[in-house]
């Protein structure tokens, strides 16, 4: 059966995609002013909330409303959206670069890939190839059935293709569907012995992953699995840039210009430019303060509140920067600089009262490799001499390398040091064993001392060896590599000039050191050889590093610079350009300056020794003069606090939003991991507001949802709950203030929210097709209910929350109806259609009903769960739904002829499903059924009674007492239709109690009394054939009679099934009908008995003429004696006698055949079996003074004995065999015997006493 939901195809319109107006934007510092809004939107104007939306993702196309623009305005309007772009993805990439608020979360619900058209047309194709067997897979019919209904209902639902469209769709989705479909499937079978009905579930699910899975290549699934996992879990830094180029449509040419201008790559600079932005902010803060131009707020004290949050969200992220790990740093110097910055207003940068560094804070630890690889010119020592080196750092170990000969010194030996000495002093020395006996020590060739730097060369080069004054070595080298690593807080080292006032009071040459303590504390050390602390220090905080001119006064030196603070001045000088460039820029990352310095325009600098600028220097400069060319600076530059980093956020929210509901994963509006991690960081470090950041993400959800897309209710009920939470004074980031455009734009989209959940209730079927996405439907109405509360406080009343879900709920059963109508063409049927076409349409659209109520009792009860009267609601909407199908109802039953039946199909189909549902029986409609259906039943049940009735008349007129079944044709038919009519009755299921009991009562007495006419019918029609029937032993029972017979046996039998009632007038009619049948049994066996009986008396009415003194018998007597003399004669009675043995025993025989009901037998036997032998002993007691005559005994003893035993095997009980009657007469014949045995001599072998034998025998 198709989808009734298929109808809503005609509903593909939708809503139209708003058109996004081309986004304003400034150039270099100047801050960005709002850009248009979206069609339909209202846009606040002012910093905090302006803004509409940049093109998607890749495509800076005009919007729609530029459309009609001359071309130069287009073309500006696309380099103004290229600038806030490319401004914002210079901010996107320092927050990747360097984090140090947020970080990827790793507890996120994994999203599902989505399922897009051609999936779902292919699973389509593979379920069709299973159901039409043309692949391997081995299924039983249930399982069969299964998929056929899930193929026939979900999978061909244009509801189902409308999901799968908008994107929010999974494989995992379709297979939990099939699931809970088989769960319900399953647990309706019966229990299978040594098979679980788990097994089966297990089984079946295993049978759908092949089908979905169908011929394609598994060894690539593992594969693409792993990688869509990473991708959804964590991204590198590489990764998330090259998403966010997606997302903000930047060239790859355009990023790498500003990875190397930005130096991203440079932790340094990175958490320098950090330093610089936190300073920029407190400084707007301040002068915010001063000038007293504040956002409109609900309240004036926000005013100064809203400065503490500024400072204290700055103070916070200063803390966090700080507590960033610096290797070998001061640990206690680290809490207690944290401490101080969370406590003050501002980290005063400078202050007189700061904490100052001892010596050991600054201790540095350096690793030094030393490789000697050969020594050269060594001729004083015979070649086949063993020599060796030993290497040592001065004030550390010694080591030495292995053996070699003269004439080949090479070694390549490796010697690792550690030292804290930032000019260490490293020693060489060559050695020859000492042959000689009495030598305490070897002989030292030569040595060589070095002083190496973190700056010197680490490639292996030769060094002159000092030698003895007596050595023929004059020209001996050793050749050795020497790399000293810097540890990661060295920043920065070098010789430098330099003069302060406070410290290095005297111009020289001194090793400095730039040594990072923590991310917010630098000093700058000068070392002595062999020392670990630093001879002098200066902190860097609060100084400020520039270029300067040469001092004339100062000798040494060549390129100067300087840093100043209040109260003191150092100068340095540095021998080259290049050197004083590095030292400057090492020392402004330092400072946190927000003043960038600028060395003098030059060509070309050459430095003292004559050469050019150093690689580095001139790769540099070439990144920078490609980097002005494509006008790169300006966004570079940029300082960040004075931008509008509230309209920038909305943008890059807007546009990520954008590109993840279009990648592969159903994410039904989730970021993933990566985006939420780069959208955190940027409002943390940038300032935007968490209020701003919601509002601006409920905005775009709430479009996507309205155009179409699926959306989680869990991700607008968070947002809108953080939203109403900070405009009621709840504080959920710590914010206390709340400006005007915060509560004017939340009441704004409090009303559009409102709107949108009520008519997705109203859409449920559509917007939350067979449950999915699972929850979704309970989390839209959780959602509603909080939407309608007027504070976060203040609970709403359950009444105002029911009132509003149920008029959604009459909205939605009216647009299900509309749309099932739709599908069903109804309307068409019931203007042009004939009356039975009108019927089988509405009965294919009431089942169409029921399976779309079924379907949302099956699932979207989950409303129960969020609102315990969400059951009554969804029954209030389905009498609603009823209520419009009642009118199509009416009019096909309306257009049926008079006396016509076939609507009762459609009453039991109804009836079945609303008597089974707790809160539609008896409901409006069904009560509305019963009332069309009432005067229906009562017509066909008195119909049905009259043609009954006309049928027992006519065919007991025209009955041939041929057995049918269990009785005659008559009767069968009567029985059928009175069962049958009873069944009908019944199967109707009639669900008021008390017309159900009226027709119930009103059918068995039909019965009751149908059953009493033929029941008399018979009994009058077997009179009439029994007195018709022959007195004399040739009356055999005619099959008729026994039918009769049969048709009463099988009226008692019919009579409990058709005229039992179940409650307390049970014996009512059944007694009244069984006392009749009874009765009537019981005389038609005495009539047969009487028949039987009259047979007998006529056989002793022959035997009678024997009797003595009578003339007939002399004449008998004596005829039969002289004709013994001369033939064989018979003996006397056997001809008589055997006849009517015969005659018992046919009819016997007949009636234990033909007649169905044993027990009848058993009662007709007896009563036979006992008014024989009463007849006989009536007859011998009439005779009681006369002797018998002799044919009359042999008679006589052959029937009773003969009739004895033919009774007995008929199972006569032998209570009734050998009553008083029998005695009486076995007495008699006796003693009749034994008189004809002395006056006769004998009865020729038949006695009583033979009888007797016999019967011990048997």
């Amino acid at each position: 059966m198709l989808d009734p939901s298929s109808s809503e195809e005609e509903s593909d319109e939708g809503l139209e995609e708003e058109s996004r107006d081309v986004l304003a934007a400034a150039g270099g510092s100047q801050r960005a002013p709002p850009a248009p809004a979206r069609e339909g939107r209202r846009e606040a104007p002012g910093r905090a909330g302006g803004g509409g939306g940049a093109a998607r993702p890749g495509s800076p196309s005009p919007s729609v409303l530029s459309e009609g623009r001359d071309e130069p305005e287009r073309q500006l309007d696309e380099e103004q959206e290229r600038r806030i772009r490319l401004q914002l993805y210079v901010f996107v990439v320092r927050c990747i670069a360097y984090p140090f608020n947020a970080k990827q979360p790793t507890d996120m619900a994994r999203r599902q890939q989505k399922l897009n058209k051609q999936q779902l047309q292919l699973l389509k194709e593979r379920f069709q190839a299973f159901l039409n067997g043309e692949t391997q897979i081995v299924a039983d019919e249930a399982f069969c059935n299964a998929v056929r209904s899930y193929y026939e209902v979900f999978l061909k639902s244009d509801r189902v293709a409308r999901m799968v469209q908008s994107g929010g769709c999974s494989a995992n989705d379709f297979r939990e569907v099939f699931k809970k479909n088989i769960e319900k499937r399953v647990r309706s079978l019966p229990e299978i012995d040594g098979l679980s009905k788990e097994t089966v579930l297990s089984s079946w699910i295993a049978k759908y992953d092949a089908i979905y899975r169908g011929e394609e290549d598994l060894c690539k699934q593992p594969n693409r699995m792993a990688l869509s996992a990473v991708s959804e879990l964590i991204l590198s830094k590489e990764q998330l840039y090259e998403m966010f180029q997606q997302i903000l449509g930047i060239k790859k040419l355009e990023h790498q210009l500003l990875y190397n201008a930005c130096q991203l790559d440079n932790a340094d600079e990175q958490a320098a430019q950090i330093r610089r932005e936190l300073d920029g902010r407190l400084q707007l803060a301040e002068k915010m303060a001063k000038e007293r131009k504040f956002p409109k707020f609900i309240a004036k004290e926000m005013e100064n509140m809203y400065i503490e949050e500024l400072r204290s969200s700055v103070n916070l992220l200063m803390a966090n920067l700080e507590s960033l790990p610096v290797s070998k740093g001061g640990p206690e110097f680290k809490l207690q600089k944290l401490k101080r910055s969370q406590n003050s207003a501002f980290l005063d940068i400078g202050d007189e009262n700061e904490i100052q560094l001892s010596k050991s804070d600054v201790v540095l630890s350096f690793t030094l490799e030393i490789v000697i690889m050969e020594v050269q010119g060594l001729k004083s020592v015979a070649p086949n001499r063993i020599v060796y080196c030993t290497m040592e750092v001065e004030g550390g170990e010694k080591l030495q390398t292995d053996q070699a000969e003269a004439s080949r010194p090479q070694w390549g030996t490796q010697g690792d040091f550690t030292t804290t000495h930032p000019r260490p002093v490293v020693k060489v020395k060559l050695f020859t064993e000492s042959t000689g006996v009495l030598a305490l020590e070897d002989k030292e060739l030569g040595r060589v001392i070095l002083y190496p730097t973190s700056n010197s060369s680490k490639s292996a080069e030769l060094h002159r060896m000092m030698v003895p004054k007596s050595s023929q070595d004059s020209d001996l080298k050793i050749k050795l590599a020497v790399r000293m690593d810097k540890p990661p807080h060295m920043k920065h080292s070098g010789y430098l000039y330099a003069l302060g006032q406070k410290v290095w009071k005297r111009w020289k040459k001194r090793y400095f050191v730039l040594v990072q303590v923590s991310q917010y504390t630098f000093a700058m050390c000068s070392y002595r050889e062999k020392k670990s602390e630093p001879q002098e220090l200066m902190q860097l905080e609060g100084y400020t590093v520039d270029y300067t001119d040469p001092h004339p006064g100062l000798q040494g030196g060549q390129m100067f610079f300087n840093a100043v603070k209040e109260g003191d001045t150092v100068i340095f000088a540095s021998d080259d350009e290049q050197d004083r460039i590095l030292w400057v820029q090492a020392m402004y990352r330092a400072t946190g300056q927000s003043y960038k310095p600028v060395p003098a325009i030059q060509t070309q600098k050459v430095n003292p020794k004559g050469g050019t600028l150093h690689a580095g220097a001139q790769l540099r400069k070439f990144y920078a003069d490609r980097f002005q060319k494509h006008g790169m600076d300006e966004f570079i530059s940029a300082s960040p606090c004075k931008l509008d980093h509230a309209f920038l956020f909305r943008i890059l929210q807007r546009q990520t939003l954008d590109h993840r509901l279009n990648d592969s994963y159903s994410c039904l509006g989730w970021f993933s991991p990566g985006q939420v991690f780069v959208l955190d960081e940027y409002c943390a470090r940038y300032g935007v507001r968490g209020c701003h950041r919601h509002l601006c993400y409920l905005t775009e959800l709430m479009e996507h949802s309205e155009s179409g897309a699926v959306v989680d209710p869990t991700l607008l009920h968070y947002s809108f709950a953080f939203c109403a939470s900070h405009v009621h004074g709840s504080r959920p980031d710590g914010i206390g203030t709340v400006s005007m455009e915060e509560k004017d734009r939340f009441e704004e989209i409090k009303e559009r929210l409102s709107f949108l959940l009520e008519n997705q209730i109203s859409h449920f079927r559509y917007c939350f097709p067979f449950g999915r996405p699972e929850g979704a439907l309970k989390a839209t109405l959780s959602l509603l209910e909080r939407v309608l509360m007027k504070d976060i406080a203040t609970p709403i009343p359950a009444e105002e929350v029911k009132k509003v879900v149920r008029k959604c709920l009459e909205k939605a059963a009216l647009i299900n109806y509309t749309r099932l109508t739709e599908y069903a063409k109804i309307e068409e049927t019931m203007s042009q259609a004939s009356p039975a076409r009108k019927l089988e349409d509405v009965l294919h659209l009431a089942e169409l009903c029921i399976e779309v109520l079924q379907q949302n009792e099956e699932h979207h009860a989950e409303g129960r769960e969020a609102f315990a009267w969400w059951p009554d609601l969804l029954a209030e909407h389905a009498e609603k739904f009823w209520a419009l199908f009642t009118v199509d109802m009416d009019t096909a039953l309306e257009a049926q002829p008079q006396d016509s039946w076939d609507s009762f199909p459609l009453f039991q189909l109804l009836n079945n499903f609303l008597r089974n549902d707790t809160l539609l029986c008896n409901g409006k409609f069904h009560k509305h059924l019963q009332e069309i259906f009432v005067p229906l039943v009562v017509r066909y049940v008195d119909l049905m009674e009259s043609s009954i009735a006309q049928s027992i008349h006519r065919g007991f007129e025209q009955e041939t007492w041929q057995p049918v079944n269990n009785g005659s044709a008559t009767s069968e038919d009567l029985f059928w239709k009175l069962d049958a009519l009873q069944m009908f009755v019944f199967d109707l299921h009639w669900p008021e109690q008390e017309f159900a009991h009226h027709l119930e009562q009103r059918l068995k007495l039909m019965a009751s009394d149908m059953i009493e006419a033929c029941v008399k019918r018979t009994r009058t029609a077997f009179e009439l054939k029994l007195q018709k029937a022959s007195k004399t032993t040739d009356l055999r029972i005619p099959a008729s009679v026994c039918t009769m017979l049969n048709v009463l046996v099988d009226a008692k039998k019919q009579s409990t099934k058709l005229c039992a009632l179940d409650g307390g007038q049970e014996q009512q009619y059944h007694s009244k009908i069984d006392d009749l049948i009874d009765s009537t049994v019981k005389e038609i066996i005495s009539m047969l008995v009487s028949k039987f009986v009259a047979v007998l008396e006529g056989v002793l009415s022959k035997l009678s003429r024997y009797d003595e003194g009578t003339f007939f018998s002399s004449i008998l007597s004596f005829t039969v004696k002289a004709a013994a003399k001369y033939v064989d004669v018979p003996k006397p009675g056997m001809d008589l006698a055997d006849t009517y043995i015969m005659f018992v025993r046919q009819n016997q025989d007949i009636l234990r055949e033909k007649v169905n009901e044993e027990m009848y037998i058993e009662k007709l036997f007896d009563q036979w079996y006992s008014s024989s032998m009463k007849v006989i002993c009536v007859w011998l007691a009439d005779r009681l003074d006369l002797q018998l005559h002799i044919y009359q005994l042999k008679t006589l003893i052959k029937i009773v004995k003969k009739t004895y035993r033919d009774f007995r095997l008929q199972g006569v009980l032998e209570g009734t065999l050998n009553s008083k009657t029998y005695d009486t007469l076995h007495r008699r014949l006796t003693v009749e015997e034994a008189t004809a045995s002395v006056s006769e001599g004998g009865l020729q072998g038949i006695t009583m006493k033979d009888s007797d034998e016999e019967e011990e025998e048997g």
